[in-house]
């Protein structure tokens, strides 16, 4: 009684300072309480709600039906639309603060909102080797699956939110990269809703200008409702070596020796400084030594990245198994390194013991709750950006990354671009090597000013042919932002689909200076 009595005076003592602060100042400047009161309990809830949702719909074979049905109900939504006389643009229903993006799309205010429910994984087919899903099922959903029947993405991006229509119409990309390419080269067909109303399928020998144009489309040329993609066989480890590298044409040359190594089925770096960096390389395998097992998903393990550190610091590399699936969603917890700017004792060993298994809070219950102020505050003192850049050009771009933003960590990670007909391929005639540098947290630069800072950035890739990931603020004008990616098969779509009705153009859509 005593104790209870105790921890309810605690707790209207706290809801007296928060009145006499206010809950804005409260949740600009003590944001860790809210996030740890609310949003955390709030997390799991919503994690363990549609986690059985989808095991039960899968185990009871009802997705397909269901998939149907629903189909069905976006096609009658478009006809709709078009017999009203389609005064507005369309776009999903999905509310804006459900994306990993941390961009605020306002379009979804002013345009014509069509509801798509469709977060189902659909079939496995293991003789073809090929998973059948829906655009809202999430990473986390398909590793859980997968690996539990013995497959796997070749290409599995790191968070769990991170939808299946948000990595085919946007991108995605995982430290198996420099073998597989981007998330979309692992896509052999999609299906969609198109400005008519209609449903087509589009793969390479079927619909294939489509199919090519469909990735970094942002839902402008229709709507997604389901995509095949390629599987693999899983291991139940991985065998993970951790070497840190001193000296930026060291860690350069290292890192571009390991990408290209095809049996490194593996391959990220983590950069701390200017100077320091740590090469991670890996391989499945089906067995594990004992004294060397590292199971780094368990809720009371160091966050990833500061695990990596110990390495550098000690200076000594060493090798490592981990499950398959703690090694696909490593960065999950502290969301890379973000977490530690929200929850600033998140890593401590008691808070990992007592609160790690409620982390991470849900990126979209963050986005809900921040409010004006902290969007404005996060979007003029913090980058999150993903630049794509060919290898050859790693240390030029780092160098350029110290002096405009000087972000640390960032992140390394090797991909195979191969030749395509879409808005994204290398400039020569032949498949080459890039990087992704991702660079999440506060500037270090006296002169940072996000607009100029971001677009000197965005200068920096386009002139050695480099690519900016679309979920990211783009400052780019609209000249510039074509001069960086080929609209040409997707301008000639657009005309054939009857698009320019429909949805806006992919640059209006995301682009600061033009979104509305």
């Amino acid at each position: 009684m005593d104790l209870l009595l105790c921890l309810g005076a605690l707790a209207v003592v706290f809801l007296l300072w928060i009145k006499c602060k206010g809950v804005e100042y409260v949740i600009v400047h003590q944001r860790w309480i809210f996030v740890c009161l609310f949003l955390l309990p709030l997390s799991v809830l919503y994690d363990v709600y549609y986690y059985v949702r989808a095991w039960l719909i899968f185990k009871l074979c009802s997705a397909p039906k269901l998939h149907d049905q629903r189909v069905r109900d976006i096609q009658r939504q478009v006809r709709e639309w078009r017999n009203n006389g389609g005064k507005t643009y369309m776009c999903t229903g999905r509310p804006g603060w459900l994306t990993v993006s941390l961009r605020v799309g306002k379009y979804k205010k002013t345009h014509k909102n069509i509801m798509i429910n469709l977060m189902d994984i659909l079939e496995v087919d293991t003789s073809r080797q090929v998973v059948r899903v829906e655009p809202l099922a999430n990473m986390g959903q398909v590793t859980a699956l997968l690996n539990s029947i013995g497959w796997t993405l070749p290409v599995l991006p790191e968070l769990d939110d991170l939808t299946v229509g948000g990595l085919v119409m946007g991108t995605g990309i995982e430290s198996s990269s420099h073998i597989y390419g981007l998330f979309q080269h692992i896509c052999v067909a999609f299906e969609l809703v198109l400005a008519d109303g209609s449903l087509v399928r589009c793969s390479e020998e079927e619909n294939s200008d489509l199919f090519h144009a469909v990735p970094w489309s942002c839902g402008t040329l229709g709507f997604l409702v389901a995509a095949e993609i390629k599987i693999v066989p899983a291991k139940p480890w991985v065998k993970l070596h951790y070497e840190p590298v001193r000296g930026l044409e060291n860690i350069c040359s290292h890192f571009h020796e390991a990408s290209k190594n095809k049996q490194n089925t593996f391959v990220e770096g983590i950069q701390y400084t200017l100077d320091t960096a740590v090469i991670m390389t890996g391989t499945m395998t089906d067995y594990a030594e004992p004294d060397k097992i590292n199971r780094i998903g368990l809720h009371f393990k160091p966050w990833f990245f500061k695990h990596v550190e110990s390495y550098l610091k000690r200076d000594v590399g060493g090798t490592e198994y981990i499950p398959l699936r703690h090694y696909y969603h490593r960065h999950t917890r502290s969301i890379f390194w973000e977490l530690q700017d929200i929850i600033p004792f998140g890593n401590n060993p008691l808070f990992r013991w007592l609160f790690g298994w409620m982390v991470p809070p849900k990126i979209s219950l963050l986005k809900l709750t921040q409010g004006e102020t902290i969007r404005r505050l996060y979007e003029q003192h913090h980058v999150v950006q993903d630049m794509l850049i060919p290898m050859k050009q790693l240390q030029a771009a780092i160098t350029c990354f110290h002096q405009n933003i000087n972000v640390y960590p960032l992140w390394l990670c090797p991909f195979l671009l191969p030749l395509s007909r879409g808005m994204v391929h290398p400039k020569g005639e032949e498949e080459e090597l890039y990087v992704d540098i991702g660079a999440y947290g506060e500037p270090n630069v006296k002169h940072f000013e996000a607009t100029a800072s971001t677009r000197r950035l965005e200068k920096f890739v386009r002139d050695v042919h480099g690519f900016q990931m679309l979920y990211a603020d783009v400052y780019m004008d609209r000249e510039e932002f074509w001069e960086m990616f080929d609209g040409q098969l997707y301008h000639k779509l657009r005309d054939e689909l009857g698009c320019k009705e429909a949805f806006p153009e992919v640059y209006d859509k995301i682009c600061k200076s033009a979104r509305h």
